[in-house]
């Protein structure tokens, strides 16, 4: 990068897609089984159906209503667990609530599965470590 090119972007936030009436569900794997927390949409967004949660270090995941929706079968976002003793605790819940939790490791240095929302979004979520 040249001496006086900007930084490149960072990430502020990734958008999942579901159908109209998803909040509840959402709020319920996001919110409750992620360990999301939801955050209030802009007043300018605030009418628009859906609902926003907060990711460590400032980043949001968003879940979006779409009219045309179909689930991302391999798109998808990577959330990052701090440890793998978490990570682990995590896929339990996950299961426990009947929730797909498909191990991986094709990646050295990196524990992770993947699962899906209650839309049938693909989401990874892994450890280093």
């Amino acid at each position: 990068m040249s001496p006086d090119a900007e930084a490149p972007p960072a990430l502020d936030h990734v958008q999942v897609a579901a159908p109209a009436g998803c909040e509840t569900e959402a709020r319920r794997f996001y919110g409750d089984l992620l360990g999301m927390a939801e955050v209030d949409k802009p007043a300018a967004l605030a009418e628009r159906d859906g609902v926003w949660f907060a990711l460590a270090g400032g980043t949001q995941l968003h879940v979006g209503v779409t009219a045309e929706f179909a689930p991302a079968l391999k798109a998808h976002p990577g959330l990052r667990v701090p440890t793998v003793t978490g990570l682990e605790a995590l896929a339990r819940r996950l299961a426990e609530a009947g929730a797909p939790v498909t191990w991986d490791t094709e990646l050295a240095g990196v524990r992770r599965f993947f699962t899906a929302d209650p839309f049938g979004n693909r989401i990874e979520l892994l450890a280093v470590g």
